[in-house]
Protein backbone atom coordinates (compact mmCIF):
# COMPACT_ATOMS: atom_id res chain seq x y z
CA UNK A 1 0.00 0.00 0.00
CA UNK A 2 1.11 3.39 -0.73
CA UNK A 3 0.36 6.33 0.95
CA UNK A 4 0.05 9.84 0.22
CA UNK A 5 -0.50 13.26 1.99
CA UNK A 6 -0.55 17.04 0.65
CA UNK A 7 2.57 20.04 2.37
CA UNK A 8 1.31 23.28 1.35
CA UNK A 9 4.56 24.74 0.98
CA UNK A 10 5.27 28.47 0.19
CA UNK A 11 5.97 26.85 -3.92
CA UNK A 12 2.96 25.18 -4.35
CA UNK A 13 1.51 21.93 -3.43
CA UNK A 14 3.49 19.18 -2.95
CA UNK A 15 2.28 15.43 -3.09
CA UNK A 16 4.18 12.95 -0.68
CA UNK A 17 4.07 9.41 -1.24
CA UNK A 18 5.41 6.65 1.37
CA UNK A 19 5.24 3.07 0.76
CA UNK A 20 6.39 0.23 3.72
CA UNK A 21 7.74 2.84 6.23
CA UNK A 22 9.58 4.82 3.27
CA UNK A 23 9.29 8.16 1.48
CA UNK A 24 9.17 6.89 -2.16
CA UNK A 25 7.79 10.35 -3.65
CA UNK A 26 7.68 14.18 -3.55
CA UNK A 27 6.34 16.00 -6.04
CA UNK A 28 5.70 19.33 -6.78
CA UNK A 29 2.33 20.43 -8.58
CA UNK A 30 2.40 20.54 -12.25
CA UNK A 31 5.23 17.88 -11.71
CA UNK A 32 4.74 14.41 -13.86
CA UNK A 33 4.05 11.76 -11.07
CA UNK A 34 1.97 9.31 -12.24
CA UNK A 35 3.88 6.49 -13.41
CA UNK A 36 5.61 6.35 -10.15
CA UNK A 37 2.25 5.51 -8.28
CA UNK A 38 1.15 3.17 -11.61
CA UNK A 39 -0.09 -0.08 -10.48
CA UNK A 40 -0.32 0.74 -7.30
CA UNK A 41 -2.95 0.81 -4.23
CA UNK A 42 -3.17 4.15 -3.45
CA UNK A 43 -4.36 5.78 -0.27
CA UNK A 44 -4.62 9.44 1.05
CA UNK A 45 -3.32 8.99 4.29
CA UNK A 46 -1.06 11.00 6.79
CA UNK A 47 1.30 8.86 8.27
CA UNK A 48 3.70 9.44 10.87
CA UNK A 49 6.16 9.54 8.41
CA UNK A 50 4.51 11.51 5.90
CA UNK A 51 4.05 13.93 8.95
CA UNK A 52 7.83 14.11 9.63
CA UNK A 53 8.39 14.67 6.19
CA UNK A 54 6.63 17.87 6.39
CA UNK A 55 8.05 18.96 9.24
CA UNK A 56 11.60 18.19 7.22
CA UNK A 57 9.87 20.58 4.80
CA UNK A 58 8.56 22.98 6.99
CA UNK A 59 12.14 23.37 8.65
CA UNK A 60 13.66 23.53 4.94
CA UNK A 61 11.29 26.36 3.97
CA UNK A 62 11.80 28.43 7.03
CA UNK A 63 15.46 28.79 6.11
CA UNK A 64 17.17 25.20 8.31
CA UNK A 65 18.94 22.73 6.59
CA UNK A 66 17.65 19.82 7.65
CA UNK A 67 20.04 16.69 7.04
CA UNK A 68 18.37 13.89 4.19
CA UNK A 69 19.43 11.29 6.62
CA UNK A 70 16.75 12.56 8.71
CA UNK A 71 14.13 10.39 6.44
CA UNK A 72 14.07 7.23 5.25
CA UNK A 73 14.38 7.25 1.81
CA UNK A 74 13.50 4.40 -0.69
CA UNK A 75 13.43 6.44 -4.44
CA UNK A 76 12.80 3.34 -6.85
CA UNK A 77 15.08 2.54 -9.98
CA UNK A 78 17.63 1.18 -11.73
CA UNK A 79 20.74 0.84 -9.96
CA UNK A 80 22.60 3.35 -12.16
CA UNK A 81 19.88 6.07 -11.04
CA UNK A 82 20.28 4.82 -7.75
CA UNK A 83 23.64 5.70 -7.99
CA UNK A 84 23.26 8.95 -9.43
CA UNK A 85 20.31 9.44 -6.74
CA UNK A 86 23.07 8.77 -3.85
CA UNK A 87 25.39 11.27 -5.41
CA UNK A 88 23.02 14.36 -5.42
CA UNK A 89 22.35 13.65 -1.86
CA UNK A 90 26.00 14.56 -1.08
CA UNK A 91 25.58 18.12 -3.14
CA UNK A 92 25.73 20.66 -0.16
CA UNK A 93 22.77 22.87 0.53
CA UNK A 94 23.30 26.28 -0.81
CA UNK A 95 26.00 24.84 -3.62
CA UNK A 96 25.60 23.52 -7.74
CA UNK A 97 27.27 20.85 -9.66
CA UNK A 98 27.15 20.09 -13.09
CA UNK A 99 26.03 17.00 -15.18
CA UNK A 100 29.16 16.96 -16.19
CA UNK A 101 31.17 16.87 -12.55
CA UNK A 102 28.47 13.85 -11.99
CA UNK A 103 29.15 11.92 -14.83
CA UNK A 104 33.04 12.00 -13.75
CA UNK A 105 31.45 10.58 -10.23
CA UNK A 106 29.62 8.06 -11.35
CA UNK A 107 32.17 6.82 -13.84
CA UNK A 108 34.96 6.68 -11.15
CA UNK A 109 32.39 5.15 -9.11
CA UNK A 110 31.88 2.21 -11.48
CA UNK A 111 35.59 2.11 -12.70
CA UNK A 112 34.87 3.23 -16.08
CA UNK A 113 36.95 5.33 -18.04
CA UNK A 114 33.98 8.18 -18.70
CA UNK A 115 30.46 8.83 -18.50
CA UNK A 116 27.27 10.42 -20.14
CA UNK A 117 26.53 13.70 -18.81
CA UNK A 118 23.39 12.88 -20.96
CA UNK A 119 22.81 9.82 -19.21
CA UNK A 120 23.22 11.49 -15.85
CA UNK A 121 20.63 14.08 -16.55
CA UNK A 122 18.45 11.19 -17.46
CA UNK A 123 19.07 9.60 -13.80
CA UNK A 124 18.41 13.23 -12.31
CA UNK A 125 15.10 14.19 -14.44
CA UNK A 126 13.44 10.96 -13.03
CA UNK A 127 14.63 11.59 -9.26
CA UNK A 128 11.31 10.98 -7.61
CA UNK A 129 11.78 12.54 -4.55
CA UNK A 130 12.86 16.15 -5.50
CA UNK A 131 13.52 18.87 -2.98
CA UNK A 132 15.04 16.51 -0.44
CA UNK A 133 16.91 14.65 -3.20
CA UNK A 134 18.39 17.78 -4.67
CA UNK A 135 18.44 17.38 -8.19
CA UNK A 136 17.39 21.28 -8.19
CA UNK A 137 21.17 21.58 -7.44
CA UNK A 138 22.17 20.39 -11.01
CA UNK A 139 23.14 22.48 -13.85
CA UNK A 140 25.11 22.68 -17.39
CA UNK A 141 28.46 23.07 -17.77
CA UNK A 142 28.47 26.44 -19.30
CA UNK A 143 26.11 27.95 -16.48
CA UNK A 144 22.65 26.19 -18.04
CA UNK A 145 19.95 25.98 -15.73
CA UNK A 146 18.65 23.34 -17.80
CA UNK A 147 15.41 21.35 -17.14
CA UNK A 148 13.68 20.62 -13.87
CA UNK A 149 10.62 18.45 -13.55
CA UNK A 150 8.90 21.11 -11.16
CA UNK A 151 9.96 24.03 -14.30
CA UNK A 152 12.56 25.94 -14.27
CA UNK A 153 10.59 28.49 -12.08
CA UNK A 154 10.56 26.39 -9.27
CA UNK A 155 14.45 24.93 -9.69
CA UNK A 156 15.18 28.71 -9.54
CA UNK A 157 13.14 29.55 -6.80
CA UNK A 158 15.03 26.91 -4.51
CA UNK A 159 18.23 27.60 -5.50
CA UNK A 160 17.47 31.29 -4.53
CA UNK A 161 15.79 29.89 -1.24
CA UNK A 162 19.20 28.09 -0.34
CA UNK A 163 21.04 31.50 -0.95
CA UNK A 164 22.95 30.26 -4.67
CA UNK A 165 24.52 33.48 -6.26
CA UNK A 166 22.57 33.08 -10.00
CA UNK A 167 24.82 35.67 -11.49
CA UNK A 168 26.74 33.05 -13.47
CA UNK A 169 23.06 31.50 -14.47
CA UNK A 170 20.83 31.63 -17.41
CA UNK A 171 17.93 30.01 -18.63
CA UNK A 172 18.34 28.24 -21.89
CA UNK A 173 16.24 29.48 -24.90
CA UNK A 174 15.80 25.87 -26.09
CA UNK A 175 15.27 22.54 -24.25
CA UNK A 176 13.19 20.48 -22.28
CA UNK A 177 11.40 20.81 -18.68
CA UNK A 178 11.64 24.94 -19.58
Amino acid sequence: MTYTAHYISPLGDILLAEREGALVGLWIAGQDYASNLCGESVEERETPLLRETKEWLARYFAGERPAIEELPLAPRGSAFRQAVWRLLCCIPYGTTTTYGALAREVAALTGKSCMSAQAVGGAVGHNPISIIIPCHRVVGTSGSLTGYGGGLPMKIALLKHEGVDMSAFFVPKHGTKL
